[in-house]
């Protein structure tokens, strides 16, 4: 189940931004392949108190249960906050068709292996690991991973047909728009096919709830309805995310895991995480990868520079400009990326369900994660706006 909170934010995001250029490596800052090096607000020109401040209220409760804040700047570490949270007590007890917790029995959702969205061993933190469900997080990683596909000529572009790389599949009943729709449309959320996800209650009818019930994602997904021609219509799809799977699968001849491994994750450094499997074995490309903050930060990071890493070039040029650009101008969405842009300061956005957020903030050169398990119906303050306020406010009142 992935990000609902998202349709509430369409109208407040559509300010108009002047585009910024990658910020270039500064010398003598070492490329945090190892791990970030270390400094302080003061020393990389940060305002802490709107930090401070979200830190406080994270302590008060007032956010619900947040778990991890990290705040890079300038490829440097000045903010790694953790927030010690019990979740076999705070589950105990708990039932909803997303999950049920520590002594309880499980029905819907929370019965498929895996998807139990209350299980303390699975959410938010793997077997006691320290990688945390990114949920919707992990669409723009899988797209990351994609655009390096195309940066390695296993992908020639995005402006191919989709059902080119799904023709493993049963396409005899897809509506013939599909056969036009493209990788374009298909990482836009524009295929046209039609999805309930954002406009239905967490239950069963729920697009995305059927599909993580089913056998087959993919198949499941191309057995859908259409509501519109290609490109034409924006509608949040976890099921097209989940196309991205097999997508990457045919054109490399590897899973998405694999591949991140080899062309995206080996190379920064990335070592540790988790990514789940669908029923068939395919990697859950619409919120199944787990991460540690420090290390999705990364992910940011290679935003920040274009593509490149450590002066090698892993996507193509100009490819993060175009990901995180408002091809989709309402709600402000490119390449499985959002933007939350304020006023003048363009943000850069992968946002997951329970309080999963990875933002950037090209012109500071800012870089902040948050996680957090927001799912069990509790009243809490959502903490994505005054996050992103508070990495502006400490960038601006510390003289950027």
């Amino acid at each position: 189940m992935k990000t609902f909170v998202l349709a509430a934010l369409c109208a407040a995001l559509l300010s108009g931004c002047a585009p910024s250029a990658p910020v270039s490596q500064d010398e003598g800052v070492p490329w945090p392949t190892n791990g970030w090096a270390r400094s302080t607000f003061a020393a990389e020109s940060l305002d802490s108190a709107p930090l401070d401040s979200l830190h406080a209220g994270i302590l008060a409760g007032t956010y619900g249960n947040i778990d991890r804040m990290v705040v890079i700047r300038n490829g440097r570490l000045v903010m790694s906050e953790r927030y010690a949270r019990d979740y076999a007590e705070i589950s105990r007890g708990r039932r909803s068709f997303i999950g049920c917790g520590e002594g309880e029995v499980c029905e819907g959702l929370g019965a498929v292996p895996g998807y139990n969205y209350f299980d303390p061993q699975t959410h938010p933190w793997h077997q006691g690991r320290d990688v945390h469900s990114l949920q919707s997080v992990t669409k723009s990683v899988t797209a990351t991973a994609l655009g390096a596909a195309v940066h390695q000529g296993a992908l020639p572009g995005v402006d191919v047909p989709l059902l080119a790389f799904l023709d493993d599949y049963d396409l005899s009943r897809v509506d013939p728009r599909l056969r036009r729709a493209t990788l374009a449309d298909l990482l836009t959320m524009r295929t046209g096919i039609e999805w309930h996800e954002q406009d239905r209650p967490l239950d069963g009818t729920n697009t995305t709830a059927q599909l993580e019930m089913s056998a087959d994602w993919v198949q499941f997904t191309l057995d859908q309805p259409m509501d519109a021609d290609p490109g034409t219509k924006w509608a949040y799809s976890s099921g097209g995310s989940q196309l991205m799977s097999a997508v990457i699968r045919k054109a490399t001849g590897m899973t998405v895991d694999a591949w991140a491994e080899r062309h995206l994750f080996g190379p920064l450094g990335i070592t540790d995480y988790h990514w789940k499997k669908t029923p068939t074995g395919l990697p859950d490309t619409e919120g199944g990868l787990y991460l540690e903050a420090e290390q999705l930060a990364k992910i940011g990071y290679l935003y920040l520079k274009d593509g490149v890493w450590d002066d090698q070039r892993m996507l193509p040029e100009g490819w993060a400009r175009q990901a995180t650009s408002r091809i989709v101008e309402e709600p402000g969405y490119g390449y499985q990326w959002w933007r939350l842009d304020r006023d003048s300061t363009e943000v850069w956005a992968g946002l997951g369900f329970g309080g999963q957020f990875l933002l950037v903030l090209p012109a500071h050169d800012l870089i902040g994660v948050l996680n957090a398990w927001n799912v069990f119906g509790d009243v809490a303050g959502s903490i994505l706006m005054p996050f992103r306020d508070a990495l502006i406010a400490a960038a601006q009142g510390g003289g950027s």
